[in-house]
């Protein structure tokens, strides 16, 4: 689906919108109070907000704290991760690429990429630039390819040939992490430069956003920089950021709502900077021209509360309408780590939120409150009902856990010494598992970020309790052959084969 309705509706409203007028000022005041409380009310650590209109930031503060236990406070230059957020500036770096004529937005992905190789030869064969900014080729979901793992972005593209797609090609919207990894390697080989380096010297610096760094690795001695906090056993703790470097493209980059202010105000004049353009407006157009339809029931469910009937995929950009508005939106999530950004193309507005506590979901309230206010509409309390929500959310996770536990059959014993689950399985698409006796308890070995002990659970079946427990316990059943060997094991769905042994 390539309906151009909305992206040139954006571009006429860009051109023409005015600034927020100076009779429906917004009470900012009112906002900074309710914005306090609610950070208070979600238990987040620390938060940053920007609000822009126009080419005038009329809000950006933050509230608490870089790091439970430390004193430093969160202000509008402290660092966090914008998860995939980062998406639409890889698009954006496509388009602007595209513009000169160094990338074809609608060639084979195997003009760049000649050695990629997908479950599909239809799809190897027919794949474009743009399919992988687009989220619907029919390939699921592949985060276990990077998440937790050390592997590298080759070897995580070269995995993807075992993917199988989950429908025909091009037939349905599924969110694809590795597809952006694969984008980014297309403009590396296109213009001959890092995906960060065309980052950096095409869109931040003349932005003139300074404080926005490509991965993690290069937040390392930087100063400002929030840390991840999630909720472990019952409490809210401080945890080790884990890397998403292995698919920069999707989620790797750090920033401030102080830059991101900026990189509003840019996007919101029609990729103008200084009233110079750094695309054309028919990229600009194609950029927020939708591709694909996005399932209502997969959507966010602050949605479903904000009367969102429609969604669609653009170029790194979910887009619908609320009120009236037409808006432009994204999420980004990464252990202990949360942002989102919501442009209203029609008022040349937007709101940006960073925050450091795993999924963070005041986010959408303090979206869609900045809405209302930027729309001199009515004030709605999104927090409290946001909460509410996601507070039966939570009992609804503990009543499916409790009935997981109570579906265990108890007084069972595994079929096996422990000594004969011991061994190396492997999958060519998720990799190794090894599994070895450690002080009279079976421990698995899943990449670097999944090592922990094997509990008993029934019969054949364990349960991992990770050694990182951010990582929520995970069954790990064995399957055993007809003559009595354990010839494969699963772990949560993946399944991995016993490797042949070497004599």
């Amino acid at each position: 689906m390539r309906c151009r309705s909305f992206a040139v509706a954006l571009s006429i409203s860009i051109a023409v919108a005015p600034a927020l007028a100076t009779a429906q000022r917004p009470d900012l005041a009112a906002f900074d109070a309710y914005v306090t409380r609610a950070v208070k009310a979600w238990d987040v650590p620390g938060l940053a907000i920007a609000v822009v209109s126009g080419d005038s930031v009329l809000f950006a503060k933050g509230y608490g704290v870089r790091s439970l236990g430390r004193p430093e406070p969160v202000d509008a230059h402290t660092r966090f991760s914008i998860g995939s957020t980062t998406k639409a500036m890889t698009a954006l770096a496509l388009l602007m690429a595209a513009d000169s004529g160094t990338v074809a937005l609608d060639a084979p992905v195997q003009r760049y990429l000649p050695a990629l190789q997908l479950y599909d030869p239809v799809m190897t064969r027919e794949m474009t630039v743009r399919d992988l900014l687009t989220h619907h080729t029919g390939l699921p979901g592949s985060d276990q390819l990077w998440y937790g793992t050390d592997a590298s972005t080759d070897e995580i593209i070269r995995r993807m040939r075992w993917l199988q797609p989950a429908t025909s090609f091009r037939n349905s919207y599924a969110y694809q992490n590795v597809q952006y990894a694969m984008a980014g390697e297309v403009l590396r080989a296109a213009t001959g430069r890092a995906w960060s380096d065309v980052l950096r010297t095409r869109i931040w610096e003349p932005l003139g956003m300074r404080e926005t760094l490509p991965t993690l690795a290069s937040t390392v001695g930087q100063p400002n920089v929030a840390a991840p906090h999630q909720v472990i056993d019952d409490t809210l703790r401080v945890i080790e950021n884990r890397s998403v470097d292995g698919v920069a493209a999707a989620g790797s980059v750090w920033s401030s709502v102080s830059d991101m202010a900026r990189w509003m105000r840019f996007v919101l004049d029609s990729g103008r900077v200084s009233g110079r353009r750094l695309m054309s407006e028919p990229r600009f157009v194609d950029w927020f021209a939708p591709q694909s339809i996005v399932p209502l029931a997969g959507f966010y469910p602050a949605a479903q509360r904000a009367g969102v009937h429609r969604v669609t995929y653009g170029l790194g950009w979910f887009l619908h309408s609320y009120a009236g508005d037409e808006v432009a939106m994204h999420t980004g999530s990464i252990d202990g780590m949360s942002a989102i950004i919501g442009l209203l193309p029609g008022r040349r507005a937007g709101v940006y939120v960073l925050a450091n506590r795993d999924h963070a979901e005041l986010r959408h309230a303090l979206m869609y409150r900045a809405f209302d206010l930027l729309a001199g509409r009515p004030a709605r309390d999104w927090s409290g009902e946001l909460l509410t929500l996601f507070d039966g959310f939570d009992a609804q996770s503990r009543q499916a856990q409790s009935a997981r536990v109570a579906a265990r059959v108890t007084g069972t014993q595994p079929s096996l010494p422990l000594d004969r689950y011991a061994g190396t399985f492997a999958d060519s698409l998720n990799g190794t598992v090894r599994v070895s006796v450690r002080d009279g308890a079976l421990h698995a070995a899943w990449g670097v970020g999944f090592t922990g002990p094997l509990q008993h659970w029934h019969y054949d079946s364990f349960m991992a309790r990770w050694d990182d427990r951010r990582n929520p316990p995970t069954p790990v059943s064995f399957v055993l052959d007809v003559a009595g060997r354990i010839a494969e094991v699963r772990v949560g769905q993946a399944t991995f084969r016993r490797a042949a042994s070497r004599n």
